[in-house]
């Protein structure tokens, strides 16, 4: 016969079929992603305290969104911001390996032959429907049935590989399960998915093109090589990231080694667990049993790691974070973002949830320099008043990256309730800004004066003031926590204190006026830069009221098909 591989046909088939079953894996995975992504980061958030849940939670979420690497990234993230410890995110790394098993038994049904109805039905519902959500199912149906497409049009270029020598005998060599598992490995690790080589060792062992104990082997190779995309991603990442990366790594390797040379029985085990096809002989018989016997297997070796290594979890957490330990913080790094991550834009929930962190640590810089402040303003120095510009450059640098960030992330499909809140993120950070602003210039410029003009704030004035700062910096706490919690309850106190600081406010400014009544010297000086503080920390409690209320005039439930509310 005529070489194959010099056939268009054939290599159409196979290029073209595994470029389809990528396109459409890929198109499932974002419309899921976006459907499910704010309902997944609750769900993992909320049922992760047991090892046994936070597990099986991790096989339902990654079984849902087919993607263990949007789950570890959410993972990273609540280890970044103090919601899990290391030791809690393990259980659901190991998890997150049984739902990726879900996709070889779907791929294991034989249902190619609705492959094209569901493309056509998909596509119809993302093409006529105006809500966002349903055209993310529609995009869904038609991802999963390009799957089904692309595994049909691999199965059908792949039939002269039969009678192809040269084939044959490189199908030969995998019969030696470690050299298998390192194929199995390095294709994984060029595709960058798990699933899809499971879909072509489904494929090539319904044409009867490979052996059931050189596809196990292969399938263990794949577990390894998901690991290369994880391990690639966390370089230049957070040290969190890392270590989260060196989990699943260990995980997935130790696992494979561990059944590597457990191989025959692991085919002895799938051929008992899985039906039989009597009725057939030969390669038939064997291209109907093999697919089921190859998800099968897949699916017990990865139960059965998680048993094993589940009783384990706080040693392996203990383990990576002795080899990763943390490194010193330098002044330079606190300009960066810890949080940004513009891989995550293609899903939006995600990167919104890592703004909003991002958020909190601006805002833990600026409640610092709010605390700082008011002594200054009233004893400080000039050298004191050059160390609050200083740290003021930080939360200057965060507002940058993370305006930049949120614009990247609007030119995504965003839901209604994703618009609304990526708006809010836009105004709390400007808040946060702006409140640095008041303290690095406004209180700095007015501080100055005071040193120029040796202006001195008696100790009863200075008790005044300090108790109306201890109000400002309350409010603002309770707005930081309002936001980290969304806490509707909590914001709306703060939009609440509006009376009491005017009544305070005006206490003060009767306060101020007797003393400039009073017969002291250098009155006038020290009335105008008494005033100028409280006019300042007023200021900063408007800016404060105003972020509480992009939590306070929430819904307790929003929804896509929410009404954007215009914010004040």
């Amino acid at each position: 016969m005529n070489n194959p591989f010099v056939s268009l046909e054939l290599w159409g088939g196979l290029f073209g079929g595994l470029a389809l079953f990528l396109f459409g894996m890929d198109l499932m995975t974002k419309a899921l992603k976006i459907v499910a992504g704010d309902h997944m980061k609750d769900l993992l958030a909320r049922f992760t305290r047991n090892r046994f849940v936070g597990a099986g939670m991790g096989a339902i979420i990654t079984s849902i969104i087919q993607s263990s690497s949007v789950t570890t990234v959410l993972l990273v993230g609540f280890i970044s911001a103090g919601i899990m410890s290391m030791a809690q995110s393990v259980p659901v790394i190991i998890g997150a390996n049984i739902g990726t098993t879900i996709t070889a038994q779907i791929l294991a049904f034989k249902v190619t032959k609705l492959a094209l109805f569901m493309i056509a039905a998909g596509f119809f519902l993302s093409f006529i429907s105006k809500k966002n959500q349903l055209r993310q199912y529609g995009f869904m149906v038609m991802g999963l049935g390009l799957v089904f497409y692309g595994m049909k049009v691999m199965s059908d270029g792949m039939i002269p590989l039969r009678f192809y020598q040269p084939f044959i005998t490189f199908m030969t060599t995998l019969e030696s399960p470690v050299y298998a598992a390192f194929v199995g490995a390095a294709f994984t690790a060029v595709i960058q998915s798990s699933s899809a080589t499971t879909g072509v060792l489904i494929v090539m062992a319904g044409q009867g093109l490979l052996g059931l104990e050189a596809a196990i082997a292969l399938t263990l190779g794949s577990n390894v090589g998901t690991c290369v995309t994880a391990g690639l991603a966390s370089i230049g990442k957070p040290r969190e990231a890392v270590r989260t990366a060196a989990v699943h790594i260990l995980f997935n390797t130790t696992g494979a080694v561990i059944w590597i040379g457990l191989v025959p029985q692991l085919a002895d085990l799938a051929r008992w667990i899985s039906p039989v096809h009597s009725e057939l002989n030969g390669i038939a018989r064997f291209a109907a049993e093999s697919p089921r016997q190859i998800a099968n297997i897949h699916t017990f070796f990865n139960i059965a790691n998680a048993f094993l290594f589940i009783g384990f979890t706080t040693q392996i957490a203990r383990i990576v974070e002795w080899l990763i330990p943390d490194k010193p913080i330098h002044v330079d790094e606190e300009l960066l973002p810890k949080f940004l991550d513009e891989s995550l834009l293609s899903t939006p929930s995600i990167a919104l949830e890592n703004v909003s962190r991002e958020i909190a640590r601006m805002g833990t810089h600026t409640r610092s320099i709010v605390y700082e402040s008011m002594p200054l303003a009233i004893t400080g120095t000039r050298k004191d008043l050059e160390k609050i510009g200083a740290k003021d450059k930080i939360i200057d640098s965060l507002h940058h990256y993370i305006i930049e960030h949120l614009g990247l992330i609007s030119s995504s499909d965003l839901t209604k309730a994703q618009s609304k809140r990526l708006v809010n993120l836009i105004q709390i950070a400007n808040g946060l800004e702006r409140i640095g602003d008041r303290i690095a210039t406004d209180l700095v410029v007015s501080s100055n004066k005071r040193i120029n003009e040796k202006v001195t704030v008696s100790s009863q004035t200075a008790k005044v003031l300090m108790q109306f700062h201890s109000e400002v910096v309350q409010a603002l706490d309770n707005a930081l926590t309002a936001l980290a919690n969304e806490d509707k309850k909590l914001a709306q106190n703060v939009q609440s204190m509006k009376d009491d600081a005017t009544r305070m406010n005006k206490e003060i400014t009767l306060y101020e006026i007797q003393r400039l009544t009073a017969d002291a010297p250098n009155r006038i000086s020290t009335y105008a830069r008494e005033v100028e503080i409280v006019d300042i920390f007023d200021n900063i409690l408007r800016i404060i009221r105003r972020i509480a209320r992009t939590q306070a005039d929430k819904k307790m439930k929003t929804t896509e098909d929410d009404p954007a509310e215009v914010p004040e």
